[in-house]
């Protein structure tokens, strides 16, 4: 078989879900009956193979993605499991940036929750496509259809139905296949690793017809040869069934729905078909694409594996005190021992050594290619997002986008031997974790902790004390603020200063303006001035990027401002970058200062799920947090209650809403935007 066709059977995917959905759960059973692993780990007790981290079997959540691989009916599968709490989105974000296929597992009785709306907005986003699993159908009160109807209502997507389940809750017995039309059954003995196939019970038939009928239908929309055969009433071939589904998958015009209990050994097996059968190959998707370094113009690498390197540097950990580098291959071939460059910083890295990873368990390789994901150790500088490639053909990719912290703790070390110790863990997890910030007060010298949520923030600090044996006190959780402005300024400023005996001058002029909330900061040149040449502006908006970091009201990050550059001035010998640079940042800052600056503080989406006689109460403490209630939806007897509060008035909510609701209601929150306290 020639090199590149290995790729026609690899699948790169990731499993994506709300909290609690079952992802890991479904992840272990993948790795059993493809012979991965020859015992299943169960996350309630600790011993979820992906779950590796010490958190992660205490707390039962998955805080870092981890990366693993099988084999199956001769395909090799790429997994990356994911976590589901909104505090470790970043995980979510830099795995679906590398990936070419998603799993969508949805509980059966949560249905879509909103960290699954996140989630799939952002494989949506990266142009991933998907497959859904409904999972727990054995659980009181599971409603497939609900599912079906929450994927269309509230993701938008066009759920295609493979299969039905074969009873619900306490009689959940296997599936029915609506592509074989054929019913399966699990022997629950055999932990469901043994299966049969049988005709379709009579109390079903029917049922299965009909969605047979719409199964059909659908497809013959999407293609004119099963569409002459529809409508010809041919007989329709189970390859040719396959075949428009793959393309329908692939094209993200439809969503192949299957369903089961992974708990139980149900269902697992057909779900690991429909991997291999439907989601896309690193040859099915467009090949990457990015910006030559050198001309600025698009340019593309399509996956082969003599075609010059790239790579996406897509998670830093640290492993025993060195740096491990997970990359995903998108040309050309790695070798161990290979030098590379690092376009975005200019650099040239050295990878020292290649494993293929198990979760944490690793394996040494001498190559990797096209289509791989795998490990690197010996990478020096190198962050997430950054490009790796051949220097002779240079190529820049998207980097990860990466959300802002919103909470912030203050730490100090016990000791005061433990300062140095204590900086030097924080670069090092701040390396890890792109979402985790940390910043020495220059007015108190507190050293603060920034990162997603309290979660995010106390893993963080367990980690320190476990990981990297850091004793610390910790101050109360701070809100982190950001800073903008509310009317337009005009604003000139001199820079005349003699240093070293050499005079320097830059006279600049500047106007700022609110933007709407979310616009993000935006310069534009709207001077007409010749004489300035490029390396001139791009140090007047690196002067007014580096004041953006810190506002003059309490020195949070600036947001949503738009800066015209409206005047220069410049003197030969006088003016050079670092003077012209010098004007434009102080400009910013008296300009800021003029236009009635204000806080806007992060306002979080969330979504509270109560029994109806508490719902007054809860809608009562909502009131008092100045939350504002935006639905209140129903299912069955719990009352769904979506609101936006602002992230200082939810501080210990989890308490609050058990003692309003006698422990049983439940709450998820996330980060929608910013406003003004």
């Amino acid at each position: 078989m020639h090199p590149d066709k290995k790729l026609t059977w690899t699948r790169n995917v990731g499993i994506i879900a709300h909290i609690d959905a079952g992802k890991t759960t479904v992840t272990e059973r993948i790795l059993f009956y493809s012979g991965r692993v020859h015992k299943m780990g169960e996350v309630h007790d600790g011993e979820a193979t992906m779950d590796w981290m010490v958190e992660e079997k205490e707390r039962g959540i998955t805080i870092t993605s981890a990366v693993t691989s099988c084999d199956w009916h001769g395909y090799a599968v790429n997994i990356i499991d994911t976590p589901g709490h909104v505090d470790f989105t970043i995980e979510v974000e830099r795995s679906l940036r590398v990936l070419d296929g998603a799993i969508g597992v949805f509980c059966a009785v949560g249905g879509v929750e909103p960290q699954s709306e996140t989630v799939w907005h952002q494989a949506d986003r990266y142009k991933v496509p998907k497959i859904a699993f409904v999972n727990k159908l054995d659980r009181i009160g599971a409603d497939f259809h609900r599912v079906i109807q929450m994927l269309k209502d509230r993701l938008k997507a066009v759920p295609l139905i493979l299969q039905l389940p074969w009873g619900l809750e306490d009689e959940f017995r296997g599936i029915i296949d609506l592509v074989s039309m054929k019913a399966i059954l699990w022997e629950d003995e055999m932990l469901g690793a043994s299966f049969s196939e049988m005709e379709i019970p009579d109390e079903l038939l029917e049922e299965a017809e009909h969605y047979r009928e719409i199964l059909i239908e659908s497809l013959a929309d999407k293609d004119d040869l099963l569409m002459e055969q529809y409508l010809s009433e041919e007989e329709i071939q189970t390859k040719e069934i396959k075949r428009v589904i793959r393309s329908a998958t692939v094209n993200m015009e439809l969503v192949p729905v299957f369903c089961g209990s992974a708990l139980r050994n149900k269902g697992v097996q057909p779900l690991l078909d429909g991997i291999v059968d439907y989601l896309p190959s690193p040859l099915d998707v467009p090949p990457i694409t990015g910006i030559s370094p050198e001309s600025g113009e698009k340019d593309s690498r399509p996956p082969r594996r003599k075609s010059p390197l790239s790579a996406l540097a897509f998670k830093v950990m640290m492993d025993q005190g060195r740096m491990m580098t997970y990359v995903r291959i998108y040309s050309g071939t790695l070798s161990a021992g290979d030098q590379f460059f690092n376009p975005g910083k200019k650099i040239r890295e050295k990878a020292a050594r290649l494993l293929k990873m198990h979760s944490n368990k690793r394996e040494r390789i001498d190559q990797a290619f096209a289509g791989d994901i795998i490990a690197v150790m010996g990478l020096k500088l190198t962050s997430t997002g950054d490009t790796l490639c051949d220097e002779t053909a240079p190529i820049l990719l998207e980097p990860i986008q990466v959300n802002q912290p919103v909470i912030s703790v203050a730490v100090e070390p016990k000791s005061v031997q433990g300062s140095d110790k204590l900086i030097d863990s924080l670069n090092k997890l701040s390396d890890e974790d792109p979402t985790f910030k940390f910043r020495i007060d220059d007015e108190t010298g507190q050293t603060l902790i920034s990162g997603m949520g309290e979660l995010h923030l106390e893993i963080i600090i367990e980690r320190l004390k476990r990981e990297f044996l850091v004793e610390i006190n910790q101050g109360k959780p701070q809100v982190v603020y950001r800073e903008t402005i509310t009317i337009p300024v005009e604003h000139e400023e001199i820079f005349k200063r003699e240093l070293a005996g050499q005079q320097h001058f830059a006279w600049v002029k500047i106007g700022i303006a609110p933007m709407q909330r979310g616009s993000g900061n935006r310069f534009v040149n709207g001077c007409a001035e010749p004489a300035l040449v490029q390396d001139f502006l791009g140090a007047i908006e690196e002067g007014i990027s580096e004041a953006h970091a810190g506002g003059m009201v309490m020195g949070y990050p600036v947001i949503d401002i738009q800066t015209t550059l409206l005047g220069v001035q410049i003197k030969e010998n006088q003016t050079d970058l670092m003077a012209i640079r010098a004007a434009a940042n102080m400009a910013f800052r008296s300009a800021f200062q003029k236009a009635s600056p204000t806080l806007l503080e992060p306002i979080m989406e969330t979504e509270i799920l109560v029994p109806e006689d508490f719902t007054g109460e809860v809608i009562g403490d909502l009131n008092a947090r100045h939350g504002k209630i935006e639905q209140i939806s129903t299912n069955g007897s719990i009352q769904i209650i979506t609101a936006s509060v602002p992230l200082s008035k939810m501080f210990g909510y989890s308490t609050a809403l058990r003692s309003v609701s006698q422990g049983r209601g439940t709450y998820t929150m996330q980060f929608s935007h910013y406003d003004k306290t």
